[in-house]
């Protein structure tokens, strides 16, 4: 699989018209990872109850909003989301936004979003959006990178700052175990979700042609 940028594939909103004015096509860029931050922003606040934990949707606006904008736009979209939640707006779960967020032992998480955009939207441009079992393959990959940032961080808060004195168990037990469940569930439905788009664009495409 080549890392090169002639492999790279059109995604989702690659499917808009991009003007040919420089401006006006980073316009259309910046309206594009500013929608992409709204729409995490929103599913934030979407909570499915499910032992042992809640399922927020915000992991799956994560993943969704990377393979629609690509990688570079999708990751410019969730740092968008995080500078947004801690200048002090209500963007993050819970309808919570504020620079004090830094503090709390879920904040690597957030980080780690970004991450997670790019990965999904790399997938993505490299056409493993556009069928199911390898959108899952990558959506779960994806999914991964925010425990990479969120539990290391979690761990420095709670134990070195709280002077929690927790073991690797524990904080395994706190922030990983609990979630797995509800994110291979959210990279399921992304891997539905997405390639369901790519139908509809081709059945739209073979209906121009007739």
């Amino acid at each position: 699989m080549s890392l090169t940028a002639s492999a790279r594939r059109p995604v989702l909103t690659d499917l808009i018209a991009r003007p040919s004015a420089r401006v006006h096509a980073f316009a259309l860029d910046a309206a594009l990872v500013i929608a992409g931050a709204a729409f995490v922003a929103l599913l934030a606040q979407v909570e499915v109850p499910l032992w042992p934990v809640p399922i927020t949707g915000q992991t799956l606006g994560v993943v969704v909003v990377g393979a629609a904008l690509g990688a570079r736009r999708g990751a410019a979209a969730l740092t968008t989301y995080l500078l947004a939640g801690l200048a002090g707006l209500p963007v993050f779960a819970g309808f919570s936004g504020t620079l004090a967020a830094v503090a709390k032992p879920s904040f690597g998480f957030i980080i780690g979003f970004i991450g997670a955009a790019f990965v999904a939207g790399w997938f993505a441009e490299r056409a493993w959006d556009r069928r199911p079992v390898l959108a899952f393959v990558g959506f779960v990959s994806a999914s991964v990178i925010p425990f990479l940032f969120g539990i290391p961080y979690m761990a420095l808060i709670l134990n070195v700052f709280g002077g929690a004195g927790l073991g690797v168990a524990e904080i395994l037990d706190f922030g990983l175990w609990p979630f797995v469940l509800g994110g291979v569930i959210k990279a399921a439905v992304a891997a539905i979700l997405i390639p369901a788009a790519w139908l509809l664009v081709r059945a739209a495409e073979r209906g121009t042609r007739h």
